[in-house]
């Protein structure tokens, strides 16, 4: 039995699916922050569009 634990615990069979999840959970994180960015950038144009009709002015830093 003692054996059989050593041998479990340096096992790496796990270690290929654990780190895709890892990398799967932090594409999915980045998706998010770039779906808010990318949802914002774009709001902000077209309401530009709309107000003023003038898109230089939208990407002037403030």
């Amino acid at each position: 039995m003692k054996a059989f634990m050593k041998t479990f615990i340096k096992s790496e069979k796990g270690m290929g699916t654990i780190e895709i999840v890892i990398i799967i959970a932090v594409l999915i994180g980045l998706a998010f922050l770039f779906k808010t960015f990318a949802t914002d950038f774009f709001t902000s144009i077209t309401e530009g569009i709309k107000s003023n009709n003038q898109i230089d002015t939208l990407f002037k830093q403030p």
